[in-house]
């Protein structure tokens, strides 16, 4: 044993010693041929609170432990009995999910006590049935992931399926991923989509005969003499797995994917595993000679084949939450979007929009990319020589498939701007301020008109002026607005330069020559405004109610003195 697992040993015996009412080792440790040290427990559980929802618990249970060979990760437990199958973060039907997120959970200071400690408490809540079944990970599948090292990930995006039998297209994307689509005439793989009767509590197996197996019991109650609860399902599943296989190319994998049922209800869980070539080839052949409805003995398949599992990426709308759900750029989700202006700030605001869900972006600036820019700017070497707009446009591609992302003319098209859920204006320029306020004033404007900008000598200072839809005043009087109050205001005495005349120190020539001058500032600095920025434009499009205008102040931590950030609410008598 190594030294950890002595600490832990001696913990538990001294753990033992001091509560023997409670705590019995009813089995002494022995090492395991994969270096954990294995023993057995009893615990004392008759005063654990019961419902009848919860865990049945007996009197006394009897755990099984391994403890690791080191502290990085927490001592397992694990029953040698069924009565906990299908009980929510009951891992295989034997296996207490004791550490949900170890990570987090396991402190190893803590040692035997606190693991005891963990262990008593999850005993607790799942006997007063506290534990939420439609919330267990993978429940569906035996609450634990399977997944093959060197397979590609799965890319779920659409609803289906829509039928207990259905064909989808795997469409390879790249080395590591393939998407999956239930849209005909695409071209891929076919790979069957197979709807279970019911959930999976010992999980799929590693290998195809066990699966079928499983398949006609997933509960393998005919090992304990009773009859299975779901009609066989392996002669449906081969018949789909054959029509799949056919017409795909010969030396290609076979695919499939199973709808597990979860017992909360609600949608399945999928789980996508595909056969090796030889095998798919095996299939094909038969398919071929004696067609898809021949009927496969599950006996008969070699024990041997095996199964490689593929990680999921589901994202489909019914069971995934954004991550980004309760935050401001929420906002953003679903919206158009027209970026005028994409440099400094620009660049890096069209990236935090396109990762919030934004619906279309359309993207205006002809300037093109040249390698001084890279210092500040969202771009990279192979962008240089391209104009802003279309290189930003290949880069928010590369984020996202679902959102539509155009370049737009200059000057664009005014009816597109009054029907856009947001204009946002990162030029800083005369002419364009000049434009958008005549387009604030014609009546029926949709667009929220936002312009934002930093401060030339740090690139530490933020400002977004936000005209809302039913704004009696133009971007400019907003500004002049805030200018007037700010400047007024000592509190406010850091937000002063970005209302006054740009002083010759505060800009830098970047090239000698006829270099036009332009303002200083880091990637991580307008990276970090533009984020603060962003957020609270987003504040302004998720709300219900209408949104007020005014103007938003923000500062870097080493920006200076003053308040990090300040709203000044324009009002036209103010």
């Amino acid at each position: 044993m190594t030294a950890w697992q002595k600490r832990l040993v001696a913990e538990l015996k001294a753990l033992a010693e001091e509560n023997a009412d409670d705590v019995k080792i009813s089995r002494q440790p022995k090492l395991q041929n994969d270096r954990d040290v294995e023993l057995r427990i009893r615990l004392r559980t008759a005063a654990i609170p019961r419902l009848t929802s919860g865990l049945d618990l007996l009197d006394h249970e009897e755990f099984i432990l391994r403890l690791p060979s080191a502290p990085f990760r927490p001592p397992s437990v694990a029953v040698d009995h069924v009565r906990f199958l299908g009980h929510p973060h009951v891992l295989m039907g034997q296996h207490p999910c004791v550490y949900l997120d170890p990570s987090r959970e396991w402190h190893p200071q803590s040692g035997m006590g606190g693991f005891l400690n963990r262990l008593w408490d999850w005993l607790t809540d799942a006997a007063g049935g506290k534990f939420d079944p439609a919330t267990a990970m993978y429940h569906a599948v035996g609450g634990v992931l399977h997944l093959t090292d060197g397979t590609p990930t799965i890319v779920v995006r659409e609803a289906g399926p829509v039928r207990a039998r259905q064909v989808a297209t795997l469409i390879t994307r790249t080395e590591q991923r393939c998407d999956l689509t239930y849209t005909t005439g695409r071209e891929g793989l076919k790979a069957p989509v197979f709807t279970l009767a019911t959930d999976m509590p010992f999980g799929a197996a590693t290998t195809f005969a066990d699966l079928l197996k499983l398949l006609d019991d997933p509960y393998l109650e005919a090992s304990g003499g009773r009859p299975p609860r779901v009609a066989p399902q392996s002669p449906a599943f081969l018949t789909t797995l054959l029509t799949s296989a056919v017409r795909n190319p010969r030396d290609t994998h076979q695919y499939f994917v199973l709808a597990v049922p979860h017992p909360a209800g609600g949608p399945s869980h999928l789980l996508c595993g595909r056969l090796p070539t030889d095998t798919a080839n095996a299939l094909r052949a038969i398919a071929g000679r004696y067609g898809t409805t021949i009927n496969l003995d599950p006996a008969e398949i070699k024990t041997d084949i095996p199964i490689e599992w593929c990680a999921v990426s589901d994202e489909r709308q019914a069971v995934t939450t954004r991550r980004d759900d309760t935050r401001p750029v929420n906002g953003f989700q679903d919206k158009s979007v027209f970026i005028w202006g994409c440099g400094g700030l620009g660049s890096w605001v069209a990236e935090f929009i396109m990762r919030a869900g934004a619906g279309e972006i359309a993207l205006c600036d002809p300037a093109r990319i040249t390698g001084g820019l890279l210092v500040r700017q969202n771009y990279v070497e192979d962008d240089i020589g391209q104009s802003k707009a279309h290189a930003l446009q290949s880069r928010l591609e590369a984020i996202c498939d679902t959102t539509a992302v155009k370049v737009a003319s200059d000057p664009p098209d005014e009816s597109t701007l009054l029907a856009t859920d947001l204009v946002l204006d990162a030029t800083i320029s005369h002419a364009v301020t000049t434009y958008l306020d005549a387009l604030s004033m014609t009546p029926g404007r949709k667009a929220t008109i936002v312009q934002v900008a930093t401060d030339p000598r740090t690139g530490t200072l933020g400002i977004a002026n936000v005209c809302a839809p039913d704004s009696t005043m133009t971007p400019s009087e907003v500004d002049q607005h805030a200018g007037v109050r700010a400047t007024s205001d000592g509190t406010l005495e850091l937000y002063h330069p970005l209302w006054r005349d740009v002083a010759e120190a505060d800009e830098l020539v970047p090239t000698r020559g006829c270099s036009v001058p332009t303002f200083h500032g880091s990637a991580a600095d307008l990276a970090a405004v533009a984020a603060s920025l962003t957020s609270l434009v987003g504040s302004h499009l998720g709300t219900s109610s209408p949104s007020m205008s005014g103007t938003h102040l923000i500062a870097l931590p080493h920006a200076g003195d003053g308040p990090a950030h300040r709203f000044l609410e324009a009002t036209q008598t103010a």
